[in-house]
């Protein structure tokens, strides 16, 4: 007879056999970057050749559709319907990665390979998100094949190819198939957990904007000899900007771009929250940041300003001259409890008083909404509940999760809470060399959704 346990069996089995290794290095082999050119044909056979085959092979009604905005990498949905009756899950994943990046990766690493080395997995996708979709798959395997064929529920797939360019044409797909994405709730995986070995639920992300400082103060260079001294450099009004609205040890001085304060139903959330687990590629400064605020209040209930490109001059050749322009690349990281509408104008105001008129603000835009579902809700409950049961351990749930996704276009748009379930640790060293995940991480999220998706079918 089919029980839970059964399940459990199945999806432990196929991961400890290999089998889970040997499927995800055959998905890291697609060179599916969205964010270097010459590779839309990558992005087309993730869909169309990695993944269409197998969620066909388990049931679904697979289409792959033409991204609303040229230019940007296609769209697959895969319908698996049971019984109209029963709930309806959407599973949302991105096949698209970051740049290859192939000459900075450690010797003997490919990113377009997956490499195992002191008990890691590396490739490009491995966190981010190939790993933690195709774990989501193979859980709903699993359970299919414990129930004979059956889930119990409906399930709804879309994967993305454009998330790292911001997740172009996704709001205007799911806007215009509302009717063909229609569900009960979304739960997906992506990011990192608090720390790597705490099974985090995260019901929600921070939002994105970015804009550019600009100081333009005369048409091309003028010799450092004759002018140094005399005329104004704009590096230096430039870099005195920046530090007027950050002090050096991190607080943000622009108080229109931060929330009034941390809502104490977050407060409760994160009391107990542990954070760490960044590796030797960050650290958790103490003193930098917010005064009064525990780290996990920073980075999850809180807003940051990160100064993310600066320039003057030609940094790969230096001249002996006063450059004529600078600029710089910010960007803010909000929560849902701020207003970004009000962020260029707090900027605008902030600059003036401080007597930087000159420095204009350019390019000012949310590139990723801010979203929350409350932690509160059945869904987000019903998956911990689901998640504890099976790792027989605590599940930390966090209001937002410290990055961007694009959980607001599922909410704006199907009106679904989110359940995000990631699968990875902020030590992964996602979005730059040597991206890899932990494979002792892969399999406890593997058991966790495999128990995930038979509670679905029973409830």
């Amino acid at each position: 007879m089919a029980d839970r346990q059964g399940a459990l069996t199945r999806a432990a089995e196929f991961f400890d056999s290999g089998a889970f290794k040997e499927r995800l290095a055959g998905l890291i082999a697609y060179r599916s970057t969205s964010q270097d050119p010459g590779h839309e044909a990558d992005l087309r056979a993730y869909l169309e050749e990695g993944l269409a085959p197998w969620v066909r092979g388990m049931g679904f009604e697979v289409t792959v559709h033409e991204n609303p905005v040229p230019g940007l990498g296609p769209i697959l949905t895969g319908l698996r319907i049971e019984d109209p009756a029963r709930p309806t899950i959407i599973l949302y994943g991105h096949g698209d990665t970051v740049r290859g990046l192939a000459d900075q990766w450690s010797d003997g690493i490919d990113p377009w390979a997956l490499t195992e080395i002191d008990g890691k997995w590396y490739g490009r996708g491995s966190a981010d998100n190939k790993g933690q979709h195709v774990l989501n798959l193979t859980a709903l395997e699993a359970v299919l094949a414990e129930r004979d064929g059956k889930l119990g529920f409906n399930i709804k797939l879309i994967v993305e190819t454009a998330e790292e360019r911001g997740s172009g044409g996704l709001k205007q797909f799911v806007a215009s198939h509302t009717d063909l994405l229609a569900a009960d709730a979304l739960i997906a995986s992506d990011g990192p957990r608090v720390v790597p070995e705490v099974p985090t639920i995260t019901t929600g992300t921070r939002g994105t904007y970015h804009f550019d400082l600009v100081v333009k103060l005369r048409p091309g260079g003028v010799h450092s000899g004759h002018w140094g001294g005399l005329t104004t450099d704009p590096a230096i009004i430039l870099a005195h900007a920046l530090a007027s609205m950050m002090d050096r040890n991190g607080k943000v001085l622009v108080r229109g771009f931060l929330p009034k304060s941390v809502p104490n139903s977050v407060r409760m959330l994160l009391a107990d929250c542990p954070l760490g687990g960044g590796g030797e590629a960050a650290t958790i400064d103490e003193g930098w940041g917010e005064p009064g605020l525990s780290p996990a209040e920073k980075i999850y209930g809180w807003n940051s300003l990160i100064v993310l490109a600066m320039i003057s001059g030609r940094p790969e050749n230096p001249v002996n001259a006063v450059a004529p322009d600078a600029s710089a690349h910010c960007q803010i990281r909000y929560t849902v409890d701020s207003d970004p509408a009000v962020f260029a104008p707090a900027l605008r105001l902030h600059l003036d008083e401080h007597g930087f008129q000159m420095v204009a603000i350019e390019n000012a835009a949310i590139r990723m909404p801010a979203s929350r579902t409350a932690p509160d809700n059945p869904w987000v409950q019903f998956a911990r509940a689901s998640m504890e049961q099976t790792l027989g351990k605590k599940v930390q749930i966090i209001p937002n999760s410290s990055g961007g996704l694009p959980g607001d276009v599922f909410v704006d748009h199907l009106g679904v809470p989110l359940v995000w379930i990631p699968h990875s640790y902020s030590g992964c060293k996602q979005h730059g060399p040597d991206e890899h995940a932990i494979p002792e991480i892969l399999r406890e999220g593997l058991l966790a959704f495999t128990g995930i998706w038979w509670d679905a079918g029973e409830k």
